[in-house]
């Protein structure tokens, strides 16, 4: 007979099996680890000790606030370099010029700590001769102390700080702190004598540069003069302005106040003519007032009318006297009309003499304006020529000012290293290596970790710690072979039936099947009901009760929900009655990477319900990613108001990765009798599905099919 199971394709990791391994084996584990500590600890006893010391230096400006050159500025006090002119400085304390000298002011090639006797121990002697190491002895003596001290040697920046550290480990403590500082020496030494060397270097160099400059700012400054006496550029009064120029404004100034008096005498002799033509009194006018004669006339005047009110008081018209005075009265009125036209005529006068003078100073002002035009462009060439003078001679006084500070730095050797030795080396009383102890204990638990790995890579290579995988797309038969008996006497079959009496039999699980039954409308009513989001099918009978679930699904679909068919089946006959080929891309293409989910997502052909089928891709290959499952479920219960599941002949086992708090289980019956039907119910109820429903097909009116199709 054969009978339809999962297939066993993939194996998985029993863990019990792998970590009890180590607990089977924890004795050899801790002996093995307890002979490596102690042999650690051999050979840090046996072990040189080594000493560290180390020297800080600090970056930083030596020059004070009185010997700084003063062609600097503000930024002198900020700091000298960035972070990679730091990093440069700890290459060069680290170069291979300082620590030679180091090495020969210490005499380190008569240590045998530093290879300058060219012994070589016999671990040395052996990797040379196996070909592991070249044979030091040949290098030169020297070579081979800068390479001992490179080894020893660490020279490193603090973080966030203009901070060097100059370490050095050696056997002797006095000869670990001599060394750092003896470096740190060196570097002042030899920054010193770079800046001795740059000032030296800057004195050469400006000394005939001076020289130069001094002639080009003479002949500069000879061509300023022949050119202003050439183009006759005389320099007068502030601002050193042309003679053109000021005498230009001092003209423009004449003329300013020669019209200015002669509009104020115009307007004068206007008032004086106005009046003398209207009849008015001009002895009100201020010119007319300040003349002298005028003056007396008008006090000869006013005698006249006050002898004459007097005497007209006690004469009548026709006296002597009355007339008399009138006459006298008449004759003044005439003088002083006359004198009146006489400071007219002296205004025309002024007025006249005044616009002869604004003629003559326009002429002169044109004349004068040509000129200065003239010299306005020859005062261009001039003040190019003189720029250049005043270049060269600043530029001339810059060098001089920085030799003089050069040289007299020179003189008195007064060049600080911009840095200083603020920490210096002192000998360590304890060696920091070795230390037995924690190398011991790291020895002790490295050595456990890596005897723990090589049990457990030992027993999966076994294949003790593995167990075969559950689930997959594929059928495998199990054919079952027929046992012939062989005969047996009656006293053996006695023995034999007291045998089997005698053995546990195993309890039988029944669990009572609902006694009510769904149908396919009732099915559809209930879920739209309670609000499920995934209906789960389990269809115990085969394909032929699968068809179950396409029905309530397009029932479902009837009613106003957006629902989608997902067919995990083995065959994919429930999703090929629903499509027009069974070849489509579905969910195994989904699960292996090799499509979309625009790809697998098609039309029911009687109904709006979507459907994924099976699809077309590799089983195995698709069940390695069924961990994906559950996501793809997630994101098509998020699209879709309802997904109904149709999962065929599986167990509690084989629905767990498409189950959810807001799903429904139901199962497909067509025959209730059926044993296979009873076992999926007694396993779901074993495995806590309490709730599950039984839906039979029986009685459902299918639509009507295409020609040679079943709507189911």
């Amino acid at each position: 007979m054969s009978e339809v199971r999962p297939a066993v394709s993939d194996v998985d990791v029993d863990l019990a099996q792998l970590f009890g391994s180590l607990l089977r084996n924890w004795l050899r584990i801790l002996v093995v680890a307890v002979v490596v500590a102690a042999g650690a600890f051999l050979l840090m006893s046996m072990a040189t000790p080594l000493y560290r010391a180390e020297t800080r230096i600090l970056i930083e400006s030596r020059e004070s606030v009185y010997t700084r050159p003063s062609t600097g500025n503000a930024d002198a006090d900020r700091p000298l370099l960035d972070e990679e002119g730091i990093a440069s400085q700890v290459e060069v304390i680290s170069s291979a010029d300082i620590l030679r000298d180091v090495a020969r002011k210490l005499d380190l090639a008569s240590l045998e700590e530093f290879g300058g006797t060219g012994q070589r121990s016999t671990l040395g002697n052996l990797l040379v001769l196996v070909g592991l190491r070249s044979d030091a002895s040949q290098a030169p003596t020297e070579e081979r102390v800068l390479q001992a001290m490179n080894e020893k040697l660490v020279v490193y920046r603090v973080e966030r700080s203009r901070v060097i550290v100059v370490q050095f480990s050696s056997e002797d403590p006095k000869l670990a702190a001599a060394v750092p500082n003896a470096i740190a020496d060196a570097y002042i030494a030899v920054q010193e004598a770079a800046k001795r060397a740059s000032n030296s270097e800057a004195t050469d160099w400006l000394e005939p540069e001076i020289a130069d400059l001094r002639q080009r700012v003479r002949e500069a400054e000879a061509r300023v003069a022949d050119y202003r006496a050439k183009a006759d550029l005389m320099v007068v009064g502030q601002g050193n302005s042309l003679l053109a120029t000021q005498q230009l404004s001092e003209l423009s100034t004449d003329l300013s106040r020669v019209r200015a008096n002669r509009s104020a005498a115009e307007g004068r002799a206007s008032a004086i003519r106005a009046a003398l033509d209207s009849g008015e009194r001009v002895d009100t006018l201020a010119d007319v007032l300040n003349a002298p004669l005028v003056q007396r006339l008008r006090e000869r005047q006013v005698q006249i009318e006050a002898d004459l009110a007097n005497l007209s008081a006690s004469l009548l018209n026709n006296h002597p006297r009355i007339r008399a005075l009138n006459a006298q009265l008449a004759e003044t009125d005439q003088q002083l009309r006359q004198e009146v036209q006489k400071v007219l005529a002296s205004l025309e006068t002024e007025v006249s003499t005044a616009q002869a003078r604004e003629q003559q100073l326009i002429a002169d002002l044109n004349t004068l304006k040509a000129e200065s035009a003239r010299a306005g462009e020859d005062e261009v060439e001039l003040r190019a020529l003189e720029r250049e003078a005043t270049a060269q001679r600043a530029l001339l006084e810059s060098y001089l000012t920085r030799y003089r500070e050069a040289a007299s730095r020179a003189d008195r050797n007064y060049l600080p290293a911009d840095a200083r030795i603020f920490s210096r080396a002192t000998p360590p009383f304890k060696a920091y290596f070795p230390k037995p102890l924690p190398i011991m204990i790291a020895a002790f638990v490295a050595t456990i970790l890596v005897v723990a790995v090589v049990l457990m890579l030992r027993e999966l290579f076994s294949g003790r710690a593995m167990r075969p995988a559950t689930g997959s797309f594929e059928p495998v038969e199990q054919v079952v072979m027929p046992v012939v008996e062989p005969e047996l006497s009656d006293e053996a079959e006695a023995e034999t039936a007291e045998e089997v009496t005698d053995e546990d039999e195993p309890e039988e699980v029944r669990v009572e099947r609902p006694a009510d039954e769904l149908s396919i409308d009732a099915a559809a009513d209930r879920l739209v009901a309670s609000g499920a989001v995934r209906a789960i099918f389990v269809s115990p009978e085969g394909d032929e009760a699968a068809a179950t679930s396409v029905m309530v699904a397009r029932a479902v679909c009837d009613a106003g929900l957006r629902v989608l068919f997902l067919d995990l089946t083995v065959s994919g006959a429930a999703s090929s009655s629903m499509l027009e080929s069974s070849r489509y891309p579905g969910i195994t293409n989904l699960l292996a990477s090799e499509a979309q989910f625009a790809d697998v997502i098609r039309g029911d052909l009687y109904s709006d319900c979507h459907v994924i089928p099976v699809g077309t891709a590799d089983a195995e290959k698709a069940m390695r990613a069924a961990d994906r499952l559950p996501i793809i479920m997630a994101s098509l219960t998020t699209a879709y108001d309802m997904v109904v599941v149709e999962c065929g002949p599986t167990d509690a086992h084989g629905i767990s990765r498409v189950v959810d708090e807001g799903a429904e289980v139901l199962v497909s019956v067509i025959e209730p009798d059926d044993e296979a039907v009873a076992d999926i119910a007694a396993d779901l109820a074993a495995n806590g599905y309490e709730h599950v429903h039984m839906v039979t097909p029986v009685g459902h009116i299918l639509p009507p099919a295409p020609e040679g199709r079943s709507a189911a």
